[in-house]
């Protein structure tokens, strides 16, 4: 007498062996991969060969991805295809395809990606990861609040010139000594955003918020190790197993624990008569009638976040770069100084206004930015439909990386490619603007905090240079070896700061 066929299958899985489970399910996803390749495209664009499920996850360089980046574009060209679980990227490489992708086609790659780890902190909330009428909603309303509190404007510049002078007096009591000015400067930069969105700054002897800077930095850092890429292909798997992605995890809770106590203490002391901060601009949204379903406490905890992560980490990287690269082109210090004096003087602060009549400080923030390149592919797009770049096929769903790397360091774009070289943003004495320069990157998703980032570089460049010399320590050979993390930041290293003789 026959079995039914559902008995029979339920009576060999009853007696099958668990390696033979095992081995089943391995042939099963690896006949899903490649049918999953077999439906591709016909111009589809090239790429490395991948492995079945994990694609090209260990062709990767977590080290130095920018090394695996770069030798994928030599070897495959502008558009390039490479694979991690079902996560499928392309990358373009070249002045002429980024516009293409990120301005002409920019309804098209207008969207951040669902990518598993950061959906799993955030969801879609925020500033930087949401899409749609949220994106457009949250981020009018963040525009719009920055100007209400400054940007662009004189209060606002008063206010980092006034941070610049703290700054200065914490690097004093080094006392010429050799010390790492990470911390210090992450005070700094970021005092400038807590006073928008938390209506104060932070002392720099504040054990609390230097630990904030801290987890702020480690969550940087770790979300870039493999084991937090790996679980962007096996999330239901990862998130039951150790590892630093679930201090990755923790770690955010922290950062979110401290947004939710200052919102807090904003709703207990809120006064309807007067708003101080991004905060108390929000808390009042709220209470508005018909307003947009995307205002909410949690999109306000992850608004302020993101706030906070971009108002900190771009531009305190940036400036821990300058100060190595004076270090290392004594130089080109002296010059940048030259200018200082001959247009500030040594009895006032630099100002804004300054900037117009020093071409060559200018061009030299502008080298840091280029040569440090913090964000090396920008952040990523995803594609809302099927579309066509550079006459290969891309799908809906596609991830999109543009690569600045290359478009920085370009031979035809620049004259001296890969040394730090200030004369690249000058004509005739004077300053240039370069197309081929876009570390805010363009496009409708460019930098929300362009404008302040720009101010506060040159604001605190300027005013430390005023004060002071930056140099190695003595007997110590200084590198530009970098520390990868979401953004490429300098290695840890120590430096001088010796007082200049007014």
């Amino acid at each position: 007498m026959q079995l039914p066929l559902g008995n029979l299958l339920s009576s060999l899985w009853e007696r099958a062996p668990l390696q033979t489970f095992l081995l089943f399910s391995a042939i099963l996803l690896i006949l899903a991969q490649y049918l999953k390749k077999r439906r591709r495209h016909l111009n589809y664009p090239p790429g490395p060969p991948g492995l079945p499920i994990v694609g090209n996850f260990f062709q990767m360089d977590f080290k130095n991805p920018q090394i695996a980046v770069q030798k994928f574009a030599k070897e495959y060209g502008n558009v390039v295809c490479t694979n991690a679980g079902n996560l499928t990227f392309v990358m373009v490489t070249g002045l002429p395809l980024i516009k293409e992708v990120l301005v002409n086609q920019d309804q098209v790659f207008i969207d951040r990606p669902q990518i598993p780890i950061n959906f799993h902190v955030s969801k879609t909330h925020g500033l930087s990861m949401s899409n749609g009428q949220e994106w457009r909603e949250q981020r009018r309303f963040a525009l719009m609040t920055l100007r209400n509190f400054g940007l662009g404007k004189k209060p606002l510049e008063d206010r980092i010139r006034e941070e610049a002078r703290y700054l200065i007096e914490a690097i004093r009591e080094e006392k010429e000594q050799s010390f790492d000015p990470h911390f210090q400067i992450n005070n700094a930069v970021s005092n400038i955003i807590c006073s928008i969105t938390f209506g104060h700054r932070f002392d720099y002897h504040d054990s609390q918020f230097r630990e904030l800077l801290k987890i702020l930095d480690t969550v940087m850092v770790l979300e870039a190790r493999w084991e937090c890429q790996l679980f962007n292909i096996f999330p239901g798997i990862m998130k039951f197993l150790p590892g630093p992605h679930q201090k990755f995890f923790r770690e955010w809770k922290r950062l979110e624990s401290f947004v939710k106590h200052e919102i807090k203490q904003h709703k207990e002391e809120l006064n309807p008569e007067e708003t101080l901060d991004f905060i108390d601009a929000y808390l009042k949204e709220l209470s508005k009638d018909n307003i947009h379903y995307s205002f909410n406490e949690e999109n306000l905890v992850f608004c302020t976040l993101d706030l906070f992560f971009a108002g900190t980490e771009t531009t305190s990287t940036t400036l821990r770069w300058a100060l190595l690269y004076m270090a290392l082109y004594p130089e080109i210090q002296g010059k940048i100084q030259a200018e200082i004096d001959r247009v500030v003087g040594h009895s006032r602060q630099p100002t804004m206004a300054d900037k117009e009549n020093m071409p060559y400080t200018n061009a030299a923030i502008h080298e840091v930015q280029r040569m440090g390149n913090i964000i090396p592919c920008n952040v990523p797009r995803v594609a809302r439909v099927d579309t066509t770049v550079a006459g290969y096929h891309v799908p809906k769903g596609t991830l999109l990386m543009t690569n600045l790397t290359v478009l920085h360091r370009d031979p035809k774009e620049w004259a001296t490619p890969e040394t730090f070289n200030p004369e690249h943003f000058l004509e005739n004495g004077q300053f240039k603007k370069k197309e081929a320069f876009l570390p805010f990157s363009i496009g409708k998703r460019a930098c929300l905090g362009e404008q302040l980032a720009r101010a506060e570089l040159f604001l605190f460049f300027t005013c430390l240079l005023q004060k002071f010399t930056f140099q190695a320590p003595p007997n110590t050979q200084l590198s530009l070896d970098v520390r990868v993390g979401i953004t490429i930041s300098p290695a840890s290293y120590q430096i001088c700061a010796l007082s200049r003789v007014m």
